[in-house]
């Protein structure tokens, strides 16, 4: 009984943290519920832009009409509901974590949501408006473009995954240098084989025009450069740490 008393708390714990954390969702959707409509047409602007004048994007389903602005817009609420997400997560691990893993965990999921929401951002910004305008203008004369909404909220939420993990590169490479999994030499050795895997990350997660690919793929480059940058900064503010340690 005594055994299972730490275990009981634990899950008790867990349930009261994630039922905050579906709380603070629920109440984030229900706030912008008003605006759905609103949200759904700003997410489809960078498309509706690049359209021949009259033309529009269609619904096949008769529920479609409804649900894809809802789904768009529990995705906004998702993401502005993060901070609090974030918070019971890090409330329920806190306890079980030393020191030096707070002082690592805290900046690394701050820059985690913050890198994940600046390659939403690049997507909508710079890449839709380039992959959009690529399709418009290869679209063959006589052929209405007129996507299915729900295709493209599909389409656009891939490209967003895509590119928000994309643009979490640097914190991976931390992790692995940080955890003795590589070291920064290695790191820079592999330089050529990191760009020619970008390359390809890149032609395989981007419609088939070389400029969308190329704005993945040097973005993916530079924030490895930039991993290597962050990891060795830490290594060498460690080691000064411990070395003052040390000498004292």
């Amino acid at each position: 009984m005594t055994d299972s008393q730490p275990l009981l708390a634990h899950l008790i714990e867990l349930r009261t943290r994630l039922v905050r954390a579906l709380i603070g969702l629920g109440l984030m959707f229900l706030g912008l519920f008003h605006w759905s409509g609103d949200i759904y047409h700003l997410l489809a602007k960078p498309l509706m832009q690049v359209l021949p004048a009259g033309a529009h994007m269609i619904a096949t389903d008769v529920t479609t009409p409804f649900f894809v602005p809802m789904k768009v817009t529990m995705m906004v609420a998702f993401v502005l509901a993060l901070p609090n997400t974030l918070y019971q997560i890090w409330a329920f691990v806190a306890p079980g974590l030393y020191a030096h893993e707070k002082r690592l965990i805290v900046p690394l999921i701050i820059s985690s949501v913050l890198l994940f929401i600046t390659g939403m951002a690049f997507a909508y910004f710079l890449v839709f408006p380039v992959v959009f305008g690529f399709m418009s203008a290869v679209t063959p004369e006589g052929v209405s473009m007129m996507t299915d909404i729900d295709n493209y909220l599909s389409f656009v939420l891939g490209m967003f995954i895509a590119f928000g993990i994309t643009f979490e590169v640097p914190v991976v490479v931390v992790l692995l240098v940080r955890f003795g999994i590589v070291d920064i030499a290695k790191l820079k050795e592999a330089r050529p084989y990191v760009i020619v895997g970008a390359f390809i990350v890149a032609a395989v997660v981007t419609p088939p025009d070389v400029l969308s690919q190329v704005m993945l793929a040097v973005p993916l480059w530079l924030l490895f450069e930039l991993g290597v940058v962050v990891a060795g900064w830490i290594g060498k503010s460690e080691t000064t740490r411990a070395n003052a340690k040390d000498a004292a």
